[in-house]
Protein backbone atom coordinates (compact mmCIF):
# COMPACT_ATOMS: atom_id res chain seq x y z
CA UNK A 1 0.00 0.00 0.00
CA UNK A 2 1.31 3.43 -0.93
CA UNK A 3 1.86 6.06 1.69
CA UNK A 4 -0.96 8.47 2.36
CA UNK A 5 -0.94 12.23 2.15
CA UNK A 6 -1.65 15.08 4.54
CA UNK A 7 -3.86 17.77 3.06
CA UNK A 8 -3.85 21.23 4.69
CA UNK A 9 -7.30 22.51 3.77
CA UNK A 10 -8.55 26.11 4.01
CA UNK A 11 -12.23 26.46 4.93
CA UNK A 12 -14.54 29.52 4.76
CA UNK A 13 -14.18 32.37 7.24
CA UNK A 14 -17.93 32.87 7.19
CA UNK A 15 -19.41 32.72 3.71
CA UNK A 16 -20.02 29.09 2.73
CA UNK A 17 -19.62 30.03 -0.94
CA UNK A 18 -15.89 30.53 -0.41
CA UNK A 19 -15.16 26.80 -0.11
CA UNK A 20 -13.29 25.83 -3.26
CA UNK A 21 -14.47 22.87 -5.36
CA UNK A 22 -11.09 21.20 -4.78
CA UNK A 23 -11.39 21.60 -1.01
CA UNK A 24 -14.90 20.16 -1.12
CA UNK A 25 -13.73 17.07 -3.00
CA UNK A 26 -10.78 16.44 -0.69
CA UNK A 27 -12.85 16.83 2.47
CA UNK A 28 -15.49 14.45 1.12
CA UNK A 29 -12.93 11.82 0.14
CA UNK A 30 -10.48 12.02 3.08
CA UNK A 31 -10.23 8.96 5.32
CA UNK A 32 -9.47 11.11 8.38
CA UNK A 33 -10.24 14.75 9.14
CA UNK A 34 -8.25 16.43 11.89
CA UNK A 35 -10.21 19.29 13.46
CA UNK A 36 -9.46 21.66 16.31
CA UNK A 37 -13.06 21.32 17.49
CA UNK A 38 -14.89 18.26 16.14
CA UNK A 39 -18.30 19.63 17.12
CA UNK A 40 -17.73 22.86 15.21
CA UNK A 41 -16.27 20.90 12.30
CA UNK A 42 -19.42 18.77 12.19
CA UNK A 43 -21.57 21.90 12.10
CA UNK A 44 -19.34 23.33 9.35
CA UNK A 45 -19.79 20.22 7.21
CA UNK A 46 -23.54 20.44 7.72
CA UNK A 47 -23.62 24.14 6.77
CA UNK A 48 -21.54 23.42 3.67
CA UNK A 49 -23.88 20.55 2.75
CA UNK A 50 -20.79 18.38 2.53
CA UNK A 51 -21.10 14.61 2.91
CA UNK A 52 -17.95 12.99 4.27
CA UNK A 53 -17.02 9.36 4.60
CA UNK A 54 -13.97 9.93 6.82
CA UNK A 55 -14.05 10.16 10.60
CA UNK A 56 -13.33 13.29 12.61
CA UNK A 57 -10.44 13.25 15.09
CA UNK A 58 -9.78 16.10 17.52
CA UNK A 59 -6.48 17.88 16.95
CA UNK A 60 -5.81 20.92 19.09
CA UNK A 61 -2.98 22.70 20.88
CA UNK A 62 -2.88 20.48 23.96
CA UNK A 63 -3.07 17.09 22.21
CA UNK A 64 -1.06 17.79 19.03
CA UNK A 65 2.12 16.10 20.27
CA UNK A 66 0.18 12.99 21.35
CA UNK A 67 -1.73 12.80 18.08
CA UNK A 68 1.25 13.01 15.73
CA UNK A 69 2.44 9.36 16.07
CA UNK A 70 -1.11 8.19 15.34
CA UNK A 71 -1.36 10.42 12.28
CA UNK A 72 2.00 9.21 10.98
CA UNK A 73 0.82 5.62 11.41
CA UNK A 74 -2.34 6.38 9.43
CA UNK A 75 -0.27 7.90 6.65
CA UNK A 76 1.98 4.84 6.65
CA UNK A 77 -1.16 2.73 6.09
CA UNK A 78 -1.91 4.79 3.00
CA UNK A 79 -4.79 6.79 4.42
CA UNK A 80 -5.66 10.29 3.31
CA UNK A 81 -5.68 12.83 6.15
CA UNK A 82 -7.12 16.36 5.93
CA UNK A 83 -6.26 19.06 8.46
CA UNK A 84 -8.76 21.89 8.96
CA UNK A 85 -9.08 24.77 11.41
CA UNK A 86 -12.29 26.27 12.74
CA UNK A 87 -12.15 28.81 9.89
CA UNK A 88 -9.62 29.95 7.31
CA UNK A 89 -6.19 28.49 6.64
CA UNK A 90 -4.74 26.02 9.19
CA UNK A 91 -1.48 26.73 11.07
CA UNK A 92 -2.02 30.53 11.11
CA UNK A 93 -2.57 30.86 14.88
CA UNK A 94 -3.97 27.31 14.88
CA UNK A 95 -2.36 23.92 15.59
CA UNK A 96 -0.62 22.03 12.82
CA UNK A 97 2.93 23.33 12.41
CA UNK A 98 4.50 20.49 14.42
CA UNK A 99 2.47 17.94 12.48
CA UNK A 100 3.45 19.35 9.08
CA UNK A 101 7.10 19.48 10.12
CA UNK A 102 6.98 15.88 11.37
CA UNK A 103 5.38 14.68 8.14
CA UNK A 104 8.05 16.40 6.09
CA UNK A 105 10.82 14.94 8.22
CA UNK A 106 9.36 11.43 7.88
CA UNK A 107 9.03 11.76 4.11
CA UNK A 108 5.23 11.96 3.84
CA UNK A 109 3.63 14.21 1.27
CA UNK A 110 1.99 17.40 2.53
CA UNK A 111 -0.14 19.36 0.09
CA UNK A 112 -1.90 22.70 0.68
CA UNK A 113 -5.42 23.37 -0.51
CA UNK A 114 -5.42 27.18 -0.52
CA UNK A 115 -8.40 29.33 0.20
CA UNK A 116 -9.69 31.88 2.73
CA UNK A 117 -7.19 33.46 5.13
CA UNK A 118 -8.24 36.20 7.54
CA UNK A 119 -4.95 38.18 7.48
CA UNK A 120 -4.84 38.36 3.68
CA UNK A 121 -8.59 38.99 3.40
CA UNK A 122 -8.38 41.89 5.86
CA UNK A 123 -5.35 43.39 4.12
CA UNK A 124 -7.01 43.24 0.71
CA UNK A 125 -9.91 45.49 1.67
CA UNK A 126 -8.82 47.66 4.63
CA UNK A 127 -7.21 50.45 2.61
CA UNK A 128 -3.89 50.36 4.47
CA UNK A 129 -0.53 49.50 2.83
CA UNK A 130 -0.56 45.75 2.02
CA UNK A 131 3.19 45.27 1.52
CA UNK A 132 5.33 44.46 3.28
CA UNK A 133 3.28 43.06 6.13
CA UNK A 134 3.99 41.02 9.25
CA UNK A 135 1.43 38.65 10.75
CA UNK A 136 1.72 38.42 14.53
CA UNK A 137 -1.00 35.87 15.30
CA UNK A 138 -2.76 36.50 18.63
CA UNK A 139 -1.09 39.02 20.92
CA UNK A 140 0.42 37.69 24.18
CA UNK A 141 -1.58 37.80 27.40
CA UNK A 142 1.04 39.77 29.33
CA UNK A 143 1.33 43.50 28.68
CA UNK A 144 5.12 43.41 28.79
CA UNK A 145 5.23 40.73 26.11
CA UNK A 146 2.82 42.65 23.89
CA UNK A 147 4.94 45.79 24.31
CA UNK A 148 8.03 43.83 23.32
CA UNK A 149 6.23 42.35 20.29
CA UNK A 150 5.13 45.77 19.00
CA UNK A 151 8.52 47.32 19.70
CA UNK A 152 10.30 44.51 17.86
CA UNK A 153 8.16 44.61 14.73
CA UNK A 154 6.97 48.21 14.77
CA UNK A 155 10.28 49.60 13.53
CA UNK A 156 10.50 47.35 10.45
CA UNK A 157 8.37 49.51 8.18
CA UNK A 158 5.85 46.71 7.71
CA UNK A 159 2.09 46.81 8.21
CA UNK A 160 1.24 44.77 11.31
CA UNK A 161 -1.64 42.29 11.25
CA UNK A 162 -2.89 40.32 14.23
CA UNK A 163 -5.93 38.66 15.76
CA UNK A 164 -7.46 39.97 18.97
CA UNK A 165 -10.28 38.97 21.29
CA UNK A 166 -12.99 41.57 21.75
CA UNK A 167 -12.42 41.83 25.51
CA UNK A 168 -8.72 42.59 25.01
CA UNK A 169 -9.02 44.98 22.06
CA UNK A 170 -9.10 48.28 24.02
CA UNK A 171 -6.02 47.39 26.09
CA UNK A 172 -4.07 46.13 23.09
CA UNK A 173 -4.76 49.29 21.09
CA UNK A 174 -3.64 51.39 24.07
CA UNK A 175 -0.37 49.45 24.21
CA UNK A 176 0.06 49.89 20.45
CA UNK A 177 -0.46 53.62 20.82
CA UNK A 178 2.11 53.85 23.62
CA UNK A 179 4.74 51.84 21.75
CA UNK A 180 4.11 52.73 18.11
CA UNK A 181 2.89 56.30 18.33
CA UNK A 182 0.10 57.66 16.19
CA UNK A 183 -0.57 55.36 13.25
CA UNK A 184 -3.58 54.53 11.15
CA UNK A 185 -5.27 51.27 12.00
CA UNK A 186 -8.27 49.21 10.98
CA UNK A 187 -10.30 46.59 12.82
CA UNK A 188 -11.84 44.10 10.39
CA UNK A 189 -14.85 42.47 12.02
CA UNK A 190 -16.76 39.34 11.01
CA UNK A 191 -14.99 38.95 7.66
CA UNK A 192 -17.20 37.62 4.82
CA UNK A 193 -20.20 37.36 7.17
CA UNK A 194 -23.44 39.34 7.02
CA UNK A 195 -22.23 41.89 9.57
CA UNK A 196 -18.76 42.41 8.07
CA UNK A 197 -17.23 45.79 8.95
CA UNK A 198 -13.95 47.62 8.37
CA UNK A 199 -13.53 50.23 11.11
CA UNK A 200 -10.73 52.76 10.58
CA UNK A 201 -9.07 54.87 13.26
CA UNK A 202 -5.86 56.45 14.53
CA UNK A 203 -3.89 55.18 17.51
CA UNK A 204 -3.50 58.79 18.65
CA UNK A 205 -7.28 59.25 18.80
CA UNK A 206 -8.53 56.13 20.55
CA UNK A 207 -10.89 58.29 22.61
CA UNK A 208 -13.16 58.60 19.56
CA UNK A 209 -12.92 54.95 18.48
CA UNK A 210 -15.64 52.57 19.67
CA UNK A 211 -13.90 49.40 20.86
CA UNK A 212 -17.16 47.73 21.91
CA UNK A 213 -17.15 45.23 19.06
CA UNK A 214 -18.45 41.70 18.71
CA UNK A 215 -17.33 38.78 16.59
CA UNK A 216 -14.01 37.69 15.12
CA UNK A 217 -11.55 40.60 14.94
CA UNK A 218 -8.50 41.11 12.72
CA UNK A 219 -6.45 44.24 13.43
CA UNK A 220 -4.25 46.01 10.87
CA UNK A 221 -1.82 48.78 11.88
CA UNK A 222 -0.14 50.84 9.17
CA UNK A 223 3.61 51.48 9.21
CA UNK A 224 4.96 54.78 10.50
CA UNK A 225 5.42 57.59 8.07
CA UNK A 226 2.10 58.05 6.36
CA UNK A 227 0.83 60.43 9.05
CA UNK A 228 3.92 62.70 9.08
CA UNK A 229 6.60 63.48 11.61
CA UNK A 230 5.72 63.65 15.27
CA UNK A 231 5.56 67.29 16.35
CA UNK A 232 8.14 68.84 18.70
CA UNK A 233 5.55 69.29 21.45
CA UNK A 234 4.40 65.66 21.30
CA UNK A 235 8.03 64.53 21.13
CA UNK A 236 8.86 66.54 24.27
CA UNK A 237 6.00 64.90 26.15
CA UNK A 238 7.12 61.41 25.21
CA UNK A 239 10.70 62.26 26.22
CA UNK A 240 9.41 63.32 29.65
CA UNK A 241 7.56 60.00 29.98
CA UNK A 242 10.63 57.97 29.07
CA UNK A 243 12.93 60.02 31.29
CA UNK A 244 10.61 59.19 34.17
CA UNK A 245 11.10 55.49 33.40
CA UNK A 246 14.85 55.99 33.78
CA UNK A 247 18.02 55.01 31.99
CA UNK A 248 20.93 56.68 30.27
CA UNK A 249 20.07 59.51 27.83
CA UNK A 250 20.95 57.43 24.77
CA UNK A 251 18.75 54.58 26.04
CA UNK A 252 15.92 57.05 26.59
CA UNK A 253 16.44 58.40 23.06
CA UNK A 254 16.20 54.90 21.57
CA UNK A 255 12.96 54.18 23.43
CA UNK A 256 11.49 57.50 22.32
CA UNK A 257 12.46 56.88 18.69
CA UNK A 258 10.55 53.59 18.81
CA UNK A 259 7.40 55.47 19.81
CA UNK A 260 7.44 58.40 17.41
CA UNK A 261 7.32 58.98 13.66
CA UNK A 262 10.07 60.54 11.56
CA UNK A 263 12.74 60.82 14.30
CA UNK A 264 15.86 58.70 14.59
CA UNK A 265 17.40 57.93 17.97
CA UNK A 266 20.29 60.27 17.09
CA UNK A 267 17.88 63.11 16.29
CA UNK A 268 15.93 62.51 19.49
CA UNK A 269 19.16 62.58 21.49
CA UNK A 270 20.12 65.92 19.93
CA UNK A 271 16.66 67.31 20.65
CA UNK A 272 17.02 66.22 24.30
CA UNK A 273 20.38 67.99 24.63
CA UNK A 274 19.21 71.32 23.27
CA UNK A 275 15.66 71.46 24.59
Amino acid sequence: MSNGKLWVVATPLGNAGDLSPRARTILMDADIILAEDTRRAGLLFKRLELERHGRLISFFEHNEDRRIPKVLALLEEGQSVALVSDAGTPLLSDPGFTLVRSCREEGYDVSPVPGPSAPVTALSACGLPPLPYTFLGFTPRKKSQTERLFRQHGATGATLVFFERKSRLPGTLEIASEVLGNREFCVARELTKDYEEFLRGELGRLDVFDCDLRGELTVIIAPAGDEGQTSDSVLAGIIDEERAVGGKPKDVARRVADRVNGWTAKEVYAFMRFS
